[in-house]
């Protein structure tokens, strides 16, 4: 396994880093277990987990996840191995978050990271990041911006957010904050805030990035790397698409878009399919498997940090871990550019 630096937070974390959304949805706690056990064992030093998991958000399910990861660290007193990250959520409709008023102001922070030390039995988060931004922007799926002055003139300042993040990082609670589901503008926004004024800089940027998905490269690779602020990328397979288990109308028992077709369409589009089904014919040209070339290709950009990957079976997770030692040739990579001239954002 390669580590990597992460940003300039001085943390080195493997080149994939272990999703988590599925346990306790997907997953039961013993396979939860059983995951971090193997990814452990085999160089993933790096979590990544969120006080909204597991996925779909329920409120009765809200939670387990994190109480899956505390468990965990407290039958195999792993803590000091692993580089955590978890996410407080930003504003939204979920009731099961702090009444349904969750904000990213001081009293939503601290009581989110509460919440969080409280279900992860630990008394610090590694990276603690924003889950999505509190103004109006452009995220999940949306290319374009569209001002919307009455939700911004409700929204909690930026710096308000961070003021409250550096007090965590001052008691300890959390060592290092971060950024996902962020613009160009957001994260030099924060960033000029942070040097300004002496609060943590972002160690990283967690946002979706594949080959279906290359809109990160437009405006946000150049300042992730001249501003060292390195992509950890979710959804490297498109909720498994790239893998092809779903192309000719296969809907695999147990799979992520079998159960939640209709909550997660975004990488289902005609042209997202036909994109998918080039990409996996390279790949068997090549003789490769689909869904290793996808995770090598996202592990080998220069602003990317680690690659998330997500399994709900010890099998999807080795045959994930495998793609670490995969280094793509010429010809594949300038065949994946050749699709992506053709498909260039099919599913945003």
């Amino acid at each position: 396994m390669q580590y990597r630096p992460l940003g300039r937070s001085g943390l080195s974390v493997s080149a994939l880093c272990l999703g988590t959304m599925t346990w306790g949805q997907q997953n039961t706690e013993a396979e939860a277990h059983a995951q971090m056990d193997y990814a452990l064992d085999h160089g993933v030093n790096w979590f990544d987990t969120a006080e909204l998991y597991p996925v779909p958000p329920k409120p009765e399910t809200q939670g387990r996840t994190e109480a899956y990861i505390g468990s965990w660290f407290a039958s195999r007193g792993s803590r000091d191995k692993v580089v955590l990250a978890s996410k407080i959520v930003g504003p939204g409709p979920m009731p099961q978050f702090r009444g349904g008023a969750a904000r990213l102001d001081r009293a939503n922070i601290r009581a989110a990271v509460e919440g969080s030390l409280r279900r992860l039995r630990t008394d610090y988060i590694d990276v603690y990041y924003l889950h999505w931004p509190e103004r109006a922007t452009n995220f999940f799926g949306r290319l374009g911006y569209v001002p919307d002055p009455v939700r911004d003139a409700e929204a909690i300042a930026i710096e308000d957010t961070l003021e409250a993040l550096h007090e965590q990082v001052q008691a300890g609670t959390i060592r290092h904050v971060a950024l996902s589901n962020e613009t160009a503008w957001g994260l030099m926004r924060t960033v000029r805030l942070a040097e300004d004024r002496g609060w943590p800089r972002p160690a990283c940027i967690q946002n979706p990035y594949n080959l279906l998905n290359r809109s990160f490269e437009v405006g946000l690779a150049e300042p992730a790397i001249r501003e060292a602020v390195p992509l950890c990328a979710y959804s490297p397979l498109g909720m498994g698409t790239l893998s092809g288990k779903y192309l000719d109308g296969r809907r695999p028992e147990g799979a992520r878009l079998t159960l939640f077709n209709a909550t997660y369409p975004r990488y289902q589009k005609p042209r997202g399919v036909a994109a998918t089904e080039r990409y996996v014919a390279l790949a068997r040209e090549h003789g490769l498997d689909p869904a290793r070339m996808a995770l090598a290709y996202v592990t080998s950009r220069p602003f990317v940090a680690s690659t998330i990957i997500g399994a709900t079976s010890l099998e999807q997770l080795a045959s994930n871990l495998a793609s670490a030692d995969l280094t793509l040739p010429d010809s594949v990579l300038e065949g994946i550019e050749a699709i992506h001239a053709e498909f260039t954002y099919p599913c945003p």
